[in-house]
């Protein structure tokens, strides 16, 4: 497929059926996403795949999780695999205080103007739904009020911040759905400045 294809194709699917999706196919989607930019090279993204019944369960199972989505969007949860991509700021930190990065005072959390950690955990996930249509498969990027318990549940340290979570599966039809169907995209005369303002 053409990245131009892959583009334009590219919804947040909300409704899917419960054919799984192969193991090593999903390591080569994470493998793809995890090629995206990092500032530094820090390579601070992780990501924690939840595959089948028994695991997803485990993200569907959290207190409100299964009740929400029922009721909004229920082919949800059929979904055969949930990514939570995952930030680790402390390896930013400490790249950034090596000889070659050090005088760049980027050494503490808060002397970065933007946190490199979650754009470049966000760039990944971008390309990892990118990654997902090129297989001819669809996702929906979703957040949560909270992640704390997940986190806790799933073993992740708790010096680590989830951006979100990404549903991997099989479309269960091609009716869209969400706001595309009742906003209209900005056209580019709107959003291209030249020059300036």
């Amino acid at each position: 497929m053409q990245f131009e294809d892959v583009t334009h194709r590219r919804r947040m699917i909300r409704n899917f059926d419960a054919t799984p999706v192969p193991p090593e196919l999903v390591e080569e989607l994470i493998d793809v996403a995890r090629r995206s930019p990092s500032a530094g090279y820090s390579q601070g993204v992780d990501f924690v795949v939840l595959q089948g019944d028994d695991e997803t369960a485990l993200f569907w199972d959290m207190p409100g999780v299964r009740d929400f989505w029922d009721q909004r969007f229920p082919g949800l949860l059929r979904v055969p695999v949930i990514v939570l991509p995952v930030a680790d700021s402390g390896r930013y930190l400490r790249r950034y205080s090596e000889p070659d990065k050090a005088a760049a005072g980027l050494q503490e959390a808060s002397a970065w103007p933007v946190p490199y950690w979650l754009v470049d955990t966000a760039m990944a996930t971008m390309t990892l739904l990118l990654a997902v249509v090129d297989a001819g498969l669809g996702a929906l990027f979703f957040g949560l009020r909270e992640y704390g318990p997940l986190l806790e549940r799933l073993g992740v340290p708790a010096d680590r911040e989830p951006i979100g979570v990404v549903a991997i599966g099989h479309p269960a039809d091609k009716v869209r759905t969400g706001s595309p169907v009742t906003r209209p995209r900005r056209p580019l005369s709107e959003v291209l400045h030249h020059g300036r303002w």
